[in-house]
């Protein structure tokens, strides 16, 4: 019974990935398709984020989703499992001071566009979450909740997010009074509090905490 329901899970799985390749699919004649998501627009510190992934055609990766439906473990390891089977990867980061002075949209563009262009050679067409990329030149498909409707955007989700959350565990170290490990710069009450205590450190985002401080 127990092998029969692995089966059935396994076979579960699949078919939820098969749906999750629909874009991909329908787009095939592009050889190079590309993935484009972000992390961190919210938070009131740290950088923005973006993640940039291709995919060989052929390419299974298991329980592959958009990255808030995700547990932290399950997100490390699939981090790896896309750095070992795309084609290329890619990530963009803009920091809170380049975030505050151009506005978080257009941070955001910016490290999507740093993303892509760590991809050799340069892709054909672009599946985006809900975004259109200004000064790009490639053929753009923006997605509404792409990441958990194509497997290309569900991966650079992952990148991206995984890489953010390191970067803030690092910024933890440096900055320990305000929890950055935990919270990973969100506005939570205990961040919150810690910011009204301590005062904004060198990677608070100005324009976001003007309530607080």
């Amino acid at each position: 019974m127990a092998r029969k329901m692995t089966e059935e899970r396994l076979a579960a799985e699949r078919a939820r990935l098969a749906a999750m390749r629909e874009y991909e699919d329908t787009y095939a004649a592009a050889e190079m398709i590309c993935g484009i998501d972000e992390a961190g627009r919210g938070p009131l510190a740290g950088p923005v984020v973006a993640g940039a992934v291709v995919l060989p055609r052929d390419c299974e990766i298991l329980f592959l989703n958009d990255s808030k439906k995700l547990s932290e473990k399950k997100r490390e390891e699939l981090f790896l499992e896309i750095q070992e089977k795309a084609l290329a990867w890619s990530v963009g980061i803009v920091g809170p001071d380049v975030i505050d002075e151009i506005n978080i949209l257009q941070a955001t563009y910016e490290a999507m566009r740093k993303a892509l262009a760590g991809i050799s050679p340069a892709p054909q067409l672009l599946l985006n979450d809900a975004v259109t990329i200004p000064g790009v030149d490639v053929m753009q498909i923006p997605i509404v909740k792409g990441d958990a409707k194509s497997v290309s955007i569900a991966a650079a989700s992952i990148m991206a997010k995984v890489t953010r959350d390191h970067m803030m565990t690092e910024y933890d170290r440096l900055y320990p009074e305000y929890g950055f490990a935990k919270h990973k710069g969100y506005g939570t009450a205990a961040h919150i509090a810690a910011l009204k205590e301590h005062g904004p450190c060198p990677i608070h985002r100005k324009s976001f905490i003007t309530r607080f401080v």
